[in-house]
């Protein structure tokens, strides 16, 4: 089989979560456990770093990667869902795992596919462990898919255990309260693992301190330690303050990325790495080195990211409550003549708490990812306007961009996001 036609087979006979929603998730570990016994249980072959939470896991694993790289270390780094190419998913040094490595690994695993029928995510993950296993990584870092508790990821005993913080997602499977969410999110905290938390919150913060204390495991709370400043920002680089315990760490650390919010991704990835095992030495070189270089380290992609200027376009991956909050909050910082908004979301969204987060006087073009899971452009279309929201639906989201972009003037902002897979299309 080609490599387009394994990508079939996986996008058609493996349920796919970020593609048709609940019918694809698992609710226990054992297809994952079983594909790993098959393959000699590669999860155990390589030490490992594992990052949860609600919104910037996925920002700080590809910092903590970077670090690592930076440092020497030979450095695994597994994320979900992927923007273009599911290749983006399982990377080594920033580098793709190959067409060929993919077209074989599915090969070998048709026996064990017919007698599990495992999920895509499943199979996906089985397939990084085994990449990191073959080529001898020294370190991977891996980003929970969904929850902690029973996320196929979660059958790894890493050196360190981060969960960057806790807000509204998913919660036809995790739990309609914050503390029922941070208890799924907690399920990665093993025996006797530090634990780094990235945001102390009072209705999460117990049940975190509970289930360390229950397990044994050193926690910290990053906010409680590290502050970190946004002093300026360019095209390419943000420049931050670091104070660690009210004193200066670094006056001025240049970090690869954007976005206001990705202060608090920093303080957590700042402070984890100050939980590493001592023996890997992990010093100020490595730390401003990954972070002013995260992008070509990484290959980094979707956050915040510039996509065209006069007018000014920016595409980010915020996708619920709290991450389009954040979000609007720093595109009010920018300067402009009007905003124009490129919209779409997924159906089981929570548009009741998502939609009030966006400007109300905005020019909106909204649009179905293109996903079965995504919702119709004109049914959003009509739930905003009833919240004051007022636009066009399109057929597709780069027609949705395009009479953005026609629309527009220089002096305009055009953001675009709502979803991952509203990037995925214009990226």
């Amino acid at each position: 089989m080609s490599y387009q036609q394994i990508l079939d087979f996986l996008y058609a006979q493996l349920p796919m979560f970020h593609r048709i929603g609940a019918a694809a998730y698992k609710k226990d570990l054992g297809n994952t456990l079983a594909l790993l016994e098959y393959l000699g249980n590669p999860q155990q072959k390589f030490q490992s770093i594992h990052v949860g939470g609600t919104n910037g896991k996925g920002s700080t694993s590809h910092m903590l990667s970077a670090i690592l790289q930076a440092k020497g270390f030979k450095t695994g780094l597994y994320v979900s869902p992927h923007y273009r190419d599911f290749r983006e998913r399982i990377k080594i040094n920033g580098q793709y795992i190959s067409r060929q490595y993919v077209i074989d690994f599915v090969e070998k695993m048709k026996p064990i596919i017919a007698e599990v029928q495992p999920s895509f995510f499943e199979l996906t993950v089985a397939m990084a462990f085994d990449y990191f296993a073959q080529r001898k990584v020294e370190v991977a870092v891996i980003e929970v898919g969904l929850g902690g508790r029973l996320d196929s990821t979660n059958v790894i005993t890493p050196v360190l255990s981060v969960i960057t913080n806790i807000s509204f997602d998913h919660m036809q499977f995790l739990g309609n309260s914050l503390p029922e969410i941070a208890a799924e999110k907690a399920g990665i905290i093993k025996p006797g693992i530090p634990v780094v938390i990235g945001e102390t919150h009072p209705e999460s913060a117990p049940v975190f301190e509970a289930t360390a204390r229950a397990k044994n495991a050193p926690i910290s709370f990053a906010d409680q330690h590290i502050q970190v400043r946004l002093l300026a920002e360019n095209v390419s680089h943000s420049y931050f303050e670091v104070k660690k315990n009210e004193r200066v760490w670094y006056p001025e650390l240049a970090a690869n990325l954007h976005g206001d919010y990705q202060m608090l991704n920093v303080q957590t990835v700042l402070e984890a790495v100050s939980k590493l095992p001592k023996a890997w030495e992990i010093n100020d070189l490595a730390i401003i080195t990954g972070l002013n270089d995260l992008v070509p380290l990484t290959r980094f992609m979707g956050r915040w990211q510039l996509l065209g200027e006069n007018p000014t376009i920016i595409a980010d991956s915020a996708h619920n409550e709290a991450g389009i909050q954040m979000a609007m909050q720093q595109l009010a910082k920018i300067p402009r003549q009007k905003l124009h908004l490129v919209i779409g979301v997924l159906r089981d969204k929570d548009l009741v708490k998502m939609l009030p987060q966006l400007p109300i006087d905005g020019v909106y073009y909204f649009a179905k990812p293109d996903i079965p899971r995504g919702l119709e452009a004109e049914v959003l279309q009509k739930t905003a306007a009833e919240q004051g929201r007022k636009g066009r639906a399109y057929s597709s989201v780069k027609n949705a961009l395009k009479a953005a972009r026609r629309q527009a003037q220089a002096e305009d902002v055009i953001y675009v996001g709502g979803s991952i897979f509203v990037l995925a299309e214009v990226l």
